[in-house]
Order: structure tokens, then sequence, then C-alpha cells
């Protein structure tokens, strides 16, 4: 394993983190009582594989469901000295009630200490408000008290507010989203990179391509790599990025990550496809869309029906060019389910006028609105 200066934490951290929301027996806690055996040894085995392969940081959440209370079966049997725990709490507007979540989290885990605590999704400026004001205040206590080492926060935020809250001076770590297929988060990396803050890359393989299950032109185009060890390259290759998220939920899910290590450094061949990536995408879309599908395009506040237009033709131009179609529906699914965690809507009954009229700083209005309705096709 390679270990990375986690920013200022000074936590030596692994490059890969083992990710806590794909191993839990239900997503509803109120299941405990019904955590089989098979469950709760697969979930040990992954910790122990982890282990194993120097993946000592293991990362968690209360709304992950069981997983606090299956890891807090598991973590008391690990070398504390060694062992890198975050857990991750959402903010409220109510810091007793945020305290109290706390508390449970700490209580699940069976640990004195948490290394790495995270605001869980600083997703709307509200979310801010809620921690500057009150939350934060809380966690700088029990910092000062020693039950908290380092303070973070995770984000599915538009790339400003993750910007803004960075900014803050506040925090110590992020976790964000960036990878390959989607690098609009990169002035937030940089932003933290600047604060000296641990950059952990959330979900690489999942929400980065469904790369577990990747097409075969996709696959044709990464090679000599796999799409994943591609991405993974790509990602760590970037020294402003300390760790990537492996939601493992089988211990062989670390597998293909790890031939990434010997790799790392050889930039050229990553480089080289990248290059043929973006060719696929510009031969089949033509490279004026591509140098500016993105601009103009209006928040998801200030769309008719709130459809997310950004999202919607990041999957679309993904799918056409290079076959990525069960990536697109997977995410497109998704539009309308999860509010500020994956904001605006698929396109439901939105007109292709309104949406026009409201391209109007789009150099593409008819071609976007075209290519929002054929996405709605091709991805229900």
């Amino acid at each position: 394993m390679l270990y990375r200066r986690f920013g200022k934490t000074e936590i030596q951290i692994p490059v890969f983190s083992c990710g806590g929301m794909r191993y839990q027996f239900s997503w509803d806690d109120a299941e405990t009582p019904n955590i089989t055996d098979d469950n709760q040894e697969n979930l040990r085995k992954c910790i122990y594989r982890a282990f194993d392969l120097g993946i000592y940081h293991i990362e968690t959440a209360r709304d992950y469901g069981t997983s606090e209370i299956q890891l807090g079966k598991v973590l008391p049997e690990l070398p504390r000295e060694q062992l890198i725990l975050q857990t991750k709490v959402p903010p409220y507007e109510d810091p007793k009630e945020f305290e109290s979540v706390l508390e449970q989290s700490l209580a699940n885990l069976k640990m004195d200490s948490i290394d790495l605590f995270a605001f869980h999704g600083i997703n709307l400026p509200e979310h801010l408000d809620w921690v500057v004001n009150g939350c934060y205040q809380v966690a700088d206590r029990w910092r000062r008290e020693g039950r908290i080492k380092n303070i973070g926060f995770s984000t599915h935020a538009s790339t400003d507010l993750i910007v803004k809250s960075i900014q803050t001076g506040l925090f110590d770590y992020v976790n964000l989203h960036y990878y390959f297929f989607l690098q609009k988060n990169d002035p937030a990396v940089l932003a933290a990179t600047q604060k000296d803050m641990g950059v952990f890359i959330i979900s690489p393989s999942d929400k980065g391509g469904k790369l577990y299950d990747p097409p075969p032109k996709l696959v044709d185009l990464c090679q000599p790599y796999s799409p994943m060890v591609f991405n993974d390259l790509f990602c760590l290759n970037d020294q402003r990025i300390h760790t990537l998220s492996l939601g493992a939920a089988r211990p062989s899910d670390f597998d293909e990550h790890m031939k990434v290590l010997p790799l790392l450094e050889q930039q050229q061949k990553t480089v080289e496809i990248e290059q043929k990536i973006n060719q696929a995408m510009i031969d089949f879309h033509g490279q004026d869309w591509m140098d500016n599908w993105d601009k103009g395009l209006p928040e998801v506040n200030q769309t008719p029906g709130n459809v997310n237009l950004f999202e919607i033709l990041r999957f679309y131009n993904m799918a056409k060019a290079i076959d990525m179609l069960g990536f697109g529906r997977m995410r497109y699914e998704l539009l309308g389910q999860k509010n500020h965690w994956f904001p605006g809507t698929q396109l439901y009954d939105t007109s292709k006028e309104a949406l026009v009229s409201s391209l109007i700083n789009s150099p593409f209005p008819e071609r976007v609105a075209e290519a929002i309705f054929e996405a709605d096709t091709i991805f229900k």
C-alpha cells in the first residue's frame, strides 16, 4: 500500500479507503436485530481484507443504515494505533439534535474517538449555515475533549458552494466527487489544496461511471488497463488527491484496485487513454459541442421543471459516444428521488419550447433541448 499526507491532519492515509455503504445489512438501522450471521461475517472479512492490504482507513456514516452498528462489532478487534476511523453525521438546524446523533455514532462504533469526523452532506447553503452557526461549535468542543481529532465535510453540492465551504477555513479535509468523467469540481480541489486540506474522492468506480461493469467500447479505449484502473490512475496521478473510496461489498472487490499501485506515475499511458476517450467523444459529437455543451446552462432551480440539464447532458454524451448507456440509466433513474443529494429531476412533462426558452445563454439551445429529449427516451 502507498500512503499520502492527508493535508493538515498530518495523517498518513492509504491511497485507497474502505468505504462502508455497500457491505451493510440494511439501509434502515431498525433492521439491526435481523442482521444475519452471513452478512456480518462478510463485513468482517471485508475489514480484515482491507487491513491485510494496508487499507487502515475505514469510512462510514450515521446514515448508512446498519453500517456503524455492524462495524462496532469488528473495529474493537483491530489495532487502534493503525485504524483511521471516519464517520459522518449530517448538519442539523438544532445543534442539540446534531450532538445527539453524533453521540449515537460514537456509541454504535464502540470507539472512544473518531479520527476523521465529517459533516455529511453540506449540499445546500442552509447546511453550511447550520454548520457555521451551531454544529461546528459542537464538533470543535468534541475535538478539544479528544473525542474527535479532525473535522471535515462531505458534499454533493455545486462547485461554488464547495469552494465557499472550503474558504471558511474551518475544515481539515473534504470528501467530494472528482474523476475522469466528472472534472467540474477541479476549482474545489484547487481551493482545498490551497488550504492544505486532505482530499478524499467519493465513489470513483460507481458514481465515476459504473466502471465495474464497463461497456466493451470503453474497455477497448482504456487498454492496456481496465476502465477502473485507468480512472484510479487518473485520480491518483494528481498529487492534490490523497485517497479514493472503495465501497467494497465483498473482500474480492479490492483486487482490481490493487493493480494500480505499481502503475502509479506511469502518466504517459494514462494521458494517451484520456486522449483516446476524448477523441471518441469528439468523433461522435463534434469538437464545438464537446467544447461548449455545458456553457450557459441554467442552474437546476432556474430550469423549467427543475430538470438537471448538466447531468443529463453528461450522461447523454457518454452514452452516445462510448456506449455508457447502463451508467446513464442508473443515474437518470435517481433524478427526482434524491433531493439535495442529487438535485433536479428527469424531463417528466417539461416541453421542448419551455426548455429552449430557458437556454438563452447556451450556444446550442435547440440542440440541447433535442439531446435532453433523446436522453429521456434512451434512459427509460
